[in-house]
Protein backbone atom coordinates (compact mmCIF):
# COMPACT_ATOMS: atom_id res chain seq x y z
CA UNK A 1 0.00 0.00 0.00
CA UNK A 2 1.20 3.36 -0.69
CA UNK A 3 2.13 5.32 2.33
CA UNK A 4 4.59 7.88 0.24
CA UNK A 5 4.61 10.40 -2.29
CA UNK A 6 5.23 8.99 -5.76
CA UNK A 7 5.63 12.40 -7.58
CA UNK A 8 8.36 15.04 -7.64
CA UNK A 9 7.36 18.68 -6.58
CA UNK A 10 7.82 19.84 -9.86
CA UNK A 11 5.61 17.18 -11.95
CA UNK A 12 2.92 17.60 -9.24
CA UNK A 13 2.69 21.78 -9.95
CA UNK A 14 2.48 20.61 -13.29
CA UNK A 15 -0.69 18.27 -12.56
CA UNK A 16 -1.70 20.83 -10.09
CA UNK A 17 -2.03 23.96 -13.03
CA UNK A 18 -3.07 21.69 -15.47
CA UNK A 19 -6.13 20.78 -13.33
CA UNK A 20 -7.13 24.52 -13.07
CA UNK A 21 -9.13 23.86 -9.85
CA UNK A 22 -8.84 26.02 -6.82
CA UNK A 23 -7.31 24.67 -3.68
CA UNK A 24 -7.50 25.47 0.09
CA UNK A 25 -4.46 25.97 1.94
CA UNK A 26 -5.53 25.43 5.60
CA UNK A 27 -3.91 24.99 8.78
CA UNK A 28 -5.24 23.35 12.05
CA UNK A 29 -3.67 21.91 15.48
CA UNK A 30 -5.42 20.09 18.09
CA UNK A 31 -3.18 18.58 21.41
CA UNK A 32 -4.31 15.27 22.45
CA UNK A 33 -2.91 11.84 23.76
CA UNK A 34 -2.49 9.51 20.83
CA UNK A 35 -1.64 6.50 21.64
CA UNK A 36 0.10 5.00 18.70
CA UNK A 37 1.15 8.13 16.38
CA UNK A 38 2.29 5.39 13.83
CA UNK A 39 -0.48 4.29 13.04
CA UNK A 40 -2.38 7.08 13.40
CA UNK A 41 -0.15 8.89 10.92
CA UNK A 42 -0.80 5.87 8.26
CA UNK A 43 -4.64 6.50 8.54
CA UNK A 44 -3.87 9.90 7.90
CA UNK A 45 -1.95 9.32 4.89
CA UNK A 46 -4.26 6.65 3.34
CA UNK A 47 -7.57 8.69 3.77
CA UNK A 48 -5.91 12.03 2.92
CA UNK A 49 -3.63 10.90 -0.43
CA UNK A 50 -7.46 9.97 -1.66
CA UNK A 51 -8.44 13.40 -1.23
CA UNK A 52 -5.34 14.89 -3.19
CA UNK A 53 -4.52 16.75 0.22
CA UNK A 54 -0.80 17.93 0.06
CA UNK A 55 1.15 19.86 2.84
CA UNK A 56 3.44 19.29 6.11
CA UNK A 57 1.76 17.40 8.75
CA UNK A 58 3.55 16.43 12.23
CA UNK A 59 1.72 13.82 14.54
CA UNK A 60 3.16 13.04 18.02
CA UNK A 61 2.02 11.59 21.27
CA UNK A 62 0.81 14.90 22.16
CA UNK A 63 -1.24 15.63 19.39
CA UNK A 64 -1.19 16.64 15.64
CA UNK A 65 -0.39 20.03 13.94
CA UNK A 66 -1.13 20.61 10.27
CA UNK A 67 -0.37 23.24 7.13
CA UNK A 68 -2.09 21.65 4.46
CA UNK A 69 -3.84 22.37 0.83
CA UNK A 70 -7.26 20.49 -0.20
CA UNK A 71 -9.40 20.92 -3.59
CA UNK A 72 -12.28 23.28 -2.75
CA UNK A 73 -14.52 20.24 -4.00
CA UNK A 74 -13.04 17.78 -1.72
CA UNK A 75 -13.06 19.77 1.64
CA UNK A 76 -16.53 19.16 2.54
CA UNK A 77 -15.32 15.04 2.57
CA UNK A 78 -11.75 16.41 4.10
CA UNK A 79 -13.60 18.02 7.15
CA UNK A 80 -16.14 15.12 7.15
CA UNK A 81 -13.01 12.87 7.57
CA UNK A 82 -12.11 14.93 10.47
CA UNK A 83 -15.06 15.26 12.01
CA UNK A 84 -15.24 11.02 12.10
CA UNK A 85 -11.67 11.29 14.69
CA UNK A 86 -13.17 11.85 18.11
CA UNK A 87 -10.54 14.59 19.16
CA UNK A 88 -10.69 16.46 15.48
CA UNK A 89 -14.29 17.16 15.31
CA UNK A 90 -15.09 20.59 14.78
CA UNK A 91 -11.79 21.52 15.45
CA UNK A 92 -10.90 25.47 14.14
CA UNK A 93 -9.80 25.34 10.31
CA UNK A 94 -7.51 28.66 10.08
CA UNK A 95 -8.27 28.83 6.55
CA UNK A 96 -5.36 31.34 4.68
CA UNK A 97 -5.92 34.88 4.15
CA UNK A 98 -4.29 34.75 0.32
CA UNK A 99 -4.91 31.53 -1.16
CA UNK A 100 -2.26 29.84 -3.78
CA UNK A 101 -3.05 26.47 -5.52
CA UNK A 102 0.58 25.74 -5.38
CA UNK A 103 1.37 26.64 -1.30
CA UNK A 104 2.12 22.80 -1.22
CA UNK A 105 3.76 20.49 -3.07
CA UNK A 106 3.86 17.22 -1.77
CA UNK A 107 1.85 15.18 1.35
CA UNK A 108 4.17 15.10 3.95
CA UNK A 109 2.84 13.45 7.15
CA UNK A 110 5.75 12.75 9.98
CA UNK A 111 5.66 11.43 13.12
CA UNK A 112 7.56 13.48 15.61
CA UNK A 113 8.72 13.17 19.56
CA UNK A 114 6.75 16.67 19.71
CA UNK A 115 4.36 18.58 17.60
CA UNK A 116 6.20 21.91 18.65
CA UNK A 117 9.83 21.26 19.65
CA UNK A 118 9.93 22.92 23.06
CA UNK A 119 13.29 21.52 24.63
CA UNK A 120 10.94 20.48 27.89
CA UNK A 121 11.53 17.33 29.85
CA UNK A 122 9.57 17.14 32.65
CA UNK A 123 6.67 14.56 33.19
CA UNK A 124 4.41 16.88 35.66
CA UNK A 125 3.86 19.48 32.82
CA UNK A 126 0.74 18.75 31.22
CA UNK A 127 0.21 20.05 27.82
CA UNK A 128 -3.70 20.39 27.46
CA UNK A 129 -3.75 22.17 30.74
CA UNK A 130 -4.49 25.71 28.51
CA UNK A 131 -4.70 29.22 29.55
CA UNK A 132 -7.83 31.08 28.52
CA UNK A 133 -8.46 31.24 24.72
CA UNK A 134 -9.88 34.74 23.51
CA UNK A 135 -11.20 36.33 20.45
CA UNK A 136 -10.43 39.51 18.69
CA UNK A 137 -12.36 41.65 20.48
CA UNK A 138 -11.91 40.60 24.10
CA UNK A 139 -7.90 40.52 22.49
CA UNK A 140 -8.59 44.10 21.15
CA UNK A 141 -9.55 44.92 24.96
CA UNK A 142 -6.79 42.83 27.22
CA UNK A 143 -4.41 44.27 25.22
CA UNK A 144 -5.13 48.32 25.80
CA UNK A 145 -5.34 47.04 29.90
CA UNK A 146 -2.30 48.69 31.75
CA UNK A 147 -1.91 45.46 33.58
CA UNK A 148 -1.30 43.26 30.60
CA UNK A 149 2.08 41.82 29.06
CA UNK A 150 1.46 41.23 25.26
CA UNK A 151 3.99 38.59 24.09
CA UNK A 152 4.74 37.39 20.60
CA UNK A 153 5.34 33.22 20.99
CA UNK A 154 7.14 33.85 17.62
CA UNK A 155 10.97 33.66 15.96
CA UNK A 156 12.70 36.87 15.34
CA UNK A 157 12.02 36.43 11.68
CA UNK A 158 8.46 36.29 12.08
CA UNK A 159 7.59 39.44 14.41
CA UNK A 160 10.51 41.66 11.99
CA UNK A 161 7.64 41.48 9.41
CA UNK A 162 4.66 42.23 11.60
CA UNK A 163 3.89 42.16 15.40
CA UNK A 164 1.08 43.88 17.45
CA UNK A 165 1.20 47.11 18.32
CA UNK A 166 2.78 47.43 22.10
CA UNK A 167 4.24 43.48 21.77
CA UNK A 168 6.99 42.34 23.49
CA UNK A 169 9.12 40.10 20.29
CA UNK A 170 11.93 38.15 22.23
CA UNK A 171 14.84 38.14 19.50
CA UNK A 172 14.72 34.18 19.39
CA UNK A 173 15.76 31.86 16.78
CA UNK A 174 13.37 28.99 18.33
CA UNK A 175 10.33 28.86 20.20
CA UNK A 176 12.15 26.58 22.97
CA UNK A 177 14.18 29.15 23.69
CA UNK A 178 11.08 31.67 24.13
CA UNK A 179 10.30 29.95 26.97
CA UNK A 180 12.62 30.19 29.25
CA UNK A 181 13.93 33.80 27.72
CA UNK A 182 10.12 35.57 28.75
CA UNK A 183 9.68 33.56 32.03
CA UNK A 184 12.89 35.29 33.25
CA UNK A 185 11.79 38.77 31.99
CA UNK A 186 8.49 38.09 33.55
CA UNK A 187 9.61 36.35 36.96
CA UNK A 188 7.98 39.22 39.33
CA UNK A 189 4.82 39.68 38.17
CA UNK A 190 3.70 35.75 37.89
CA UNK A 191 0.77 37.10 40.13
CA UNK A 192 -0.50 40.91 39.32
CA UNK A 193 0.01 40.94 35.29
CA UNK A 194 -2.63 39.55 32.69
CA UNK A 195 0.05 37.53 29.94
CA UNK A 196 -1.92 37.56 26.62
CA UNK A 197 0.06 35.77 23.86
CA UNK A 198 -0.32 35.30 20.08
CA UNK A 199 1.45 33.56 17.09
CA UNK A 200 0.51 32.58 13.81
CA UNK A 201 -2.41 30.23 14.11
CA UNK A 202 -2.35 29.64 17.98
CA UNK A 203 -0.26 26.30 18.87
CA UNK A 204 3.01 27.84 20.28
CA UNK A 205 0.85 30.17 22.76
CA UNK A 206 -1.35 27.01 23.30
CA UNK A 207 1.99 25.27 24.89
CA UNK A 208 3.28 28.35 26.07
CA UNK A 209 -0.39 29.06 27.74
CA UNK A 210 0.25 25.64 29.52
CA UNK A 211 3.62 25.41 30.07
CA UNK A 212 3.63 28.82 31.90
CA UNK A 213 0.76 28.18 34.30
CA UNK A 214 2.67 25.28 35.25
CA UNK A 215 5.39 27.73 36.18
CA UNK A 216 2.82 29.61 38.27
CA UNK A 217 1.43 32.62 35.92
CA UNK A 218 -1.71 33.16 37.39
CA UNK A 219 -3.37 35.40 34.41
CA UNK A 220 -2.73 33.77 30.91
CA UNK A 221 -4.51 33.73 28.13
CA UNK A 222 -4.27 33.45 24.30
CA UNK A 223 -5.38 34.73 21.02
CA UNK A 224 -7.18 32.15 19.58
CA UNK A 225 -6.49 30.70 16.06
CA UNK A 226 -3.63 33.43 16.00
CA UNK A 227 -3.27 36.20 13.67
CA UNK A 228 -4.81 34.00 10.69
CA UNK A 229 -8.26 34.13 12.64
CA UNK A 230 -7.68 37.28 14.05
CA UNK A 231 -7.38 38.93 10.42
CA UNK A 232 -10.58 37.30 9.66
CA UNK A 233 -12.62 38.30 12.73
CA UNK A 234 -11.19 42.31 12.43
CA UNK A 235 -12.60 41.85 9.31
CA UNK A 236 -16.05 40.51 9.29
CA UNK A 237 -16.38 42.18 12.54
CA UNK A 238 -15.47 45.67 11.57
CA UNK A 239 -12.80 45.96 14.79
CA UNK A 240 -10.05 48.15 14.77
CA UNK A 241 -6.84 46.09 13.47
CA UNK A 242 -4.22 46.23 16.16
CA UNK A 243 -2.02 44.39 13.98
CA UNK A 244 0.95 45.78 11.64
CA UNK A 245 2.57 44.57 8.79
CA UNK A 246 2.82 41.28 7.63
CA UNK A 247 2.20 37.53 8.89
CA UNK A 248 5.10 34.88 8.20
CA UNK A 249 3.40 31.35 6.90
CA UNK A 250 5.42 28.11 6.47
CA UNK A 251 4.73 27.07 2.97
CA UNK A 252 6.33 29.14 -0.35
CA UNK A 253 4.34 32.35 0.18
CA UNK A 254 6.33 33.08 3.23
CA UNK A 255 3.83 36.04 4.01
CA UNK A 256 0.04 37.16 4.52
CA UNK A 257 -0.60 41.00 3.94
CA UNK A 258 -2.36 41.99 7.33
CA UNK A 259 -2.12 46.10 6.70
CA UNK A 260 -0.36 47.97 4.36
CA UNK A 261 2.27 48.99 7.18
CA UNK A 262 5.72 47.53 5.91
CA UNK A 263 7.72 47.77 9.24
CA UNK A 264 10.64 45.88 8.30
CA UNK A 265 13.88 47.28 5.88
CA UNK A 266 15.84 44.82 3.19
CA UNK A 267 18.88 43.44 4.98
CA UNK A 268 21.04 44.10 1.93
CA UNK A 269 20.04 48.34 1.20
CA UNK A 270 18.05 49.42 4.57
CA UNK A 271 14.87 50.73 2.31
CA UNK A 272 11.47 49.87 3.39
CA UNK A 273 10.89 45.83 2.05
CA UNK A 274 8.90 43.25 4.55
CA UNK A 275 9.58 40.39 1.14
CA UNK A 276 10.50 37.36 2.61
CA UNK A 277 13.08 35.37 0.31
CA UNK A 278 16.12 31.71 0.23
CA UNK A 279 19.46 32.70 -1.17
CA UNK A 280 19.67 31.11 -4.57
CA UNK A 281 22.92 29.35 -3.66
CA UNK A 282 21.31 26.19 -2.45
CA UNK A 283 24.50 25.67 -0.20
CA UNK A 284 23.37 28.81 1.75
CA UNK A 285 19.17 29.06 1.69
CA UNK A 286 19.73 31.40 3.86
CA UNK A 287 16.14 33.21 4.55
CA UNK A 288 16.66 37.06 4.46
CA UNK A 289 14.41 40.16 3.27
CA UNK A 290 15.47 41.31 0.01
CA UNK A 291 13.78 43.87 -2.10
CA UNK A 292 13.45 43.96 -5.57
CA UNK A 293 16.41 46.36 -6.76
CA UNK A 294 18.48 44.10 -4.38
CA UNK A 295 17.36 40.39 -5.54
CA UNK A 296 18.36 41.96 -9.42
CA UNK A 297 21.58 43.24 -8.43
CA UNK A 298 22.56 39.95 -6.24
CA UNK A 299 21.25 37.31 -8.29
CA UNK A 300 18.47 36.63 -5.35
CA UNK A 301 21.60 35.72 -3.55
CA UNK A 302 22.77 37.06 0.10
CA UNK A 303 26.37 37.91 -0.31
CA UNK A 304 28.43 38.59 -3.41
CA UNK A 305 30.56 34.69 -2.22
CA UNK A 306 26.95 33.15 -2.85
CA UNK A 307 26.42 34.94 -6.02
CA UNK A 308 29.59 33.44 -7.37
CA UNK A 309 28.77 29.96 -6.42
CA UNK A 310 25.10 30.38 -7.93
CA UNK A 311 26.77 31.26 -10.96
CA UNK A 312 29.18 28.10 -11.19
CA UNK A 313 28.17 25.36 -13.23
CA UNK A 314 25.21 23.17 -11.48
CA UNK A 315 27.56 19.75 -11.12
CA UNK A 316 30.24 22.22 -9.33
CA UNK A 317 27.78 23.73 -7.13
CA UNK A 318 26.37 20.02 -5.87
CA UNK A 319 30.19 19.28 -5.10
CA UNK A 320 30.53 22.58 -2.76
CA UNK A 321 26.85 21.10 -0.97
CA UNK A 322 28.67 17.30 -0.26
CA UNK A 323 29.46 16.58 3.25
CA UNK A 324 27.90 17.41 6.86
CA UNK A 325 30.04 20.63 7.37
CA UNK A 326 28.05 22.12 4.26
CA UNK A 327 24.58 20.84 5.22
CA UNK A 328 24.52 22.52 8.94
CA UNK A 329 25.12 26.01 6.95
CA UNK A 330 21.48 25.47 4.97
CA UNK A 331 18.66 26.89 5.78
CA UNK A 332 19.81 29.40 8.74
CA UNK A 333 17.20 31.90 9.59
CA UNK A 334 18.31 35.64 9.01
CA UNK A 335 21.08 35.41 11.01
CA UNK A 336 24.51 36.48 9.11
CA UNK A 337 27.40 38.96 8.94
CA UNK A 338 26.88 39.90 5.39
CA UNK A 339 23.22 41.08 6.15
CA UNK A 340 24.54 44.62 6.79
CA UNK A 341 20.71 46.40 7.75
CA UNK A 342 19.42 43.01 10.05
CA UNK A 343 17.89 44.97 13.19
Amino acid sequence: MQLYNTLSAKERATLIEEAGQERLTISFYQYAHIGNPELFRDHLFIQWNALDVLGRIYVAHEGINAQLSVPAENFEAFKNHLDSISFLENVRLNIAIEQDNLSFLKLKVKVRHKIVADGLNDATFDVTDKGIHVNAEVFNALIEDPNTVLVDMRNHYESEIGHFKNALTPDVDTFRDSLDSIERDLADHKADKKLVMYCTGGIRCEKASAYYKHKGFKQVYQLEGGIIDYARQVENRKLENKFLGKNFVFDHRRGERITDDVIAHCHQCGKPCDTHVNCANEACHLLFIQCEACGEQMDSCCSEACKDVHNLPYEEQKKLRKGKAASNKIFKKGRSDVLKFKR
